[in-house]
């Protein structure tokens, strides 16, 4: 058995991969077309993880438009995508200056949440040993869920 990939539904495709791709920084390694079925999949990887998905040796996170408007709910059920990063406060300040709300601030310099436009957990990670407590992150307070 192999793990191949995470799909989740968008509203907006535009608005996803400004999140994913602009903001988050992952990378488009493939995209489907299915004018009969009417819809897109674009299938995003890590920049590390590039090469490993085009050799078939590193899973990736499948957006998938439907291009018929769809009510998918608040996404809760789903649970979490999750991202290990090499410094968890640049990376959150990065997001955070590009508009994103950081749900669950990396008080502990190891574990951070925010949501995509589609409400859609992401955990980011500390790569390694947790950081030491940063100010403004060892104060912020939670906001919303994830």
């Amino acid at each position: 058995m192999k793990y191949l990939h995470t799909m989740v539904r968008v509203h907006d495709l535009d608005a996803s991969m400004k999140f994913y791709v602009d903001v988050f920084g992952l990378v488009e390694a493939r995209r489907i077309e299915n004018e009969k079925g009417r819809f897109t999949l674009v299938f995003l990887v890590a920049s590390e993880d590039l090469e490993a998905f085009r050799s078939g040796k590193a899973p990736a996170l499948e957006l998938t438009y439907n291009w018929d408007t769809e009510d998918y709910g608040s996404a809760r059920n789903f649970g979490h995508l999750a991202y290990e990063v090499d410094n968890i406060y640049d990376f959150c300040a990065k997001l955070q200056a590009a508009g994103v709300t950081i749900n669950r601030p990396p008080r502990d310099g190891n574990m951070a949440f925010v949501r995509s436009p589609d409400l859609i957990s992401i955990e980011i990670l500390q790569k390694g040993d947790s950081l030491p407590p940063a100010e403004p992150w060892a104060s912020m307070p939670n906001t919303g869920v994830w």
